[in-house]
């Protein structure tokens, strides 16, 4: 477990519990009161000096996760199965499906008609991995990307799939990734929150809810902040209309006074939460518009990301402000970019959201690179899970949908030490089933945080009696994709 020696007469974990703070939760209290010592209703800070314990030797500092929501057809982007395309229109072989689950979507069709892909495919790199011609842009960085080709879940239906991506477990309610992070190693800025999560506008085809990026049974100063775009990235941040910067900093200080005595009096350790909240939303009415202010970025900046980089709330524009927020050291930058949900009109539908995140995504990676940030900065792209091999409704020459797959998908990687180049893990020749090297959810977890510095098993939380974690009781750091 973590291991700074605290003498107090209560052991270490107690102070922590009774407290509230955590490990991120210290870091951002000794931040809280950097320069205000003398400040009145100043929080005191009993840790001065001492920072969250990791485990291990970071690689990275950061995560950027372009989360790919409603499940993108790894058949159609990235593993490349002629056998479909041999057999096309041929019903799925019970040897192959083996009995699995399906969706009440598609359990019911009378046939379940292998459907290979529209799209040619070539290899690209000196991987040799497959790329589809939907994605010219990242075809052109494979030897920047580590490949997995066999994530696999248990999850079938989007809300439990997202869920157990973000949170380790398909049941609402605990901390999501960032939040553990923040927890786990604290702020890097302290006019920014240690967790921002952006949403591409318009391509909303299943409900993304806060929970997501919530904080769970962790103290509520390590959820994620929503930025928009527009006028008001984040809500009510600005001062009501009359009130100065100096009223709200002397009400500010009042509040802080009277809210430090209640925590004396009742010991709530969201009391201490709600005074860091209202301490960083006081600095963030400076920072945050800096930071989503992108006009000062040069024209070479836009032609590298394309004239949606302009276009306020597009995954191209999320894209160059997740360069600018990894510039300022924002731990856990989340990108949702959802619309990928394909039942039906798969071709033209997936054609678009290629078209949406392929120039941006290189972009990214190759903009951190060329500032010496791609290092540090572990870059994931994916969805929930996969989709399946067969047609759900209609196949024709031109056109099919494909149902949920979660036993087998792609995700890949970038930066952050992971092995550039690399493809590992395999499906069989209809892409229905891992081949070798399965890579479960947990194990894609516990590999992020072990990049950053944290032991799975050790980034624990209690409540209600026992200790959770991210990665729960499972998952392992493969090792197979580090550098």
């Amino acid at each position: 477990m973590f291991c700074h020696h605290v003498n107090f007469a209560m052991d270490r974990r107690q102070f922590f519990s009774r407290f509230g703070l955590g490990l991120g939760g210290t870091a951002l209290m000794g931040l809280l009161n950097q320069g205000r010592a003398a400040t009145p209703g100043a929080v005191p800070n009993p840790f001065a000096g001492i920072l969250p314990a990791t485990h291990l030797a970071p690689r990275a500092k950061r995560i950027i996760y372009l989360f790919m929501s409603g499940g993108p057809s790894q058949l159609d982007l990235f593993d490349y199965k002629p056998v479909l395309n041999q057999r096309n229109g041929e019903d799925l072989p019970d040897s192959v499906r083996r009995g699995q689950r399906l969706t009440g979507m598609s359990a019911n069709q009378a046939a379940l008609p292998m459907a290979g892909s529209i799209f040619k495919f070539a290899r690209h790199g000196q991987s040799g991995m497959t790329v589809s011609e939907i994605l010219p842009w990242t075809a052109r960085m494979t030897d920047d990307l580590c490949f997995i080709r066999s994530v696999n879940t248990e999850a079938i239906n989007h809300d439990p799939a997202i869920t157990f991506f973000q949170t380790g477990s398909q049941i609402a309610g605990r901390p999501s990734f960032g939040a553990w992070l923040s927890y786990g190693l604290g702020s890097a800025n302290e006019n920014l929150p240690t967790f921002v999560v952006l949403v591409s506008k318009d391509r909303i085809d299943q409900p993304l809810y806060s929970r997501l990026w919530g904080n769970g049974f962790l103290p509520s100063l390590h959820q994620g902040v929503l930025f928009r775009s527009g006028v008001d990235p984040v809500l009510f941040l600005k001062n009501p209309e009359g009130i100065s910067g100096a009223s709200r900093r002397q009400m500010l200080d009042r509040l802080a006074e009277l809210q430090t005595l209640q925590f004396e009096d009742v010991g709530d350790p969201e009391i201490n939460s709600r005074i860091a909240q209202y301490e960083m939303a006081y600095r963030m009415q400076t920072s945050v518009p800096e930071v989503m202010d992108t006009r000062g970025e040069p024209e070479s900046v836009y032609e590298l990301y394309g004239p949606e980089a302009r276009k306020p709330g597009t995954f191209a524009a999320n894209c160059l402000l997740a360069r600018r927020l990894a510039e300022r050291n924002v731990r856990f930058i989340q990108l949702y970019h959802p619309g990928w949900d394909h039942h039906g009109g798969l071709p033209s539908g997936i054609r678009r959201q290629a078209a949406d995140v392929d120039r941006a995504g290189y972009a990214l990676v190759q903009d951190l690179k060329q500032r010496g940030l791609l290092d540090d900065t572990l870059v994931v792209w994916g969805g929930e899970f996969g989709r399946t091999n067969y047609s759900q409704g209609k196949l024709t020459a031109t056109d099919y949908g494909r149902d949920h797959h979660p036993r087998c998908f792609t995700l890949w990687m970038a930066g952050g030490g992971v092995k550039a180049g690399t493809i590992f893990g395999q499906t069989d020749d209809f892409g229905y089933n891992i081949a070798e090297n399965g890579v479960h959810v947990h194990d894609i977890q516990a590999t992020l945080l072990h990049q950053l510095g944290l032991n799975h098993e050790d980034l624990t939380f209690k409540y209600q009696g026992r200790y959770f974690r991210l990665t729960d009781i499972h998952g392992q750091v493969r090792r197979e994709l580090i550098s």
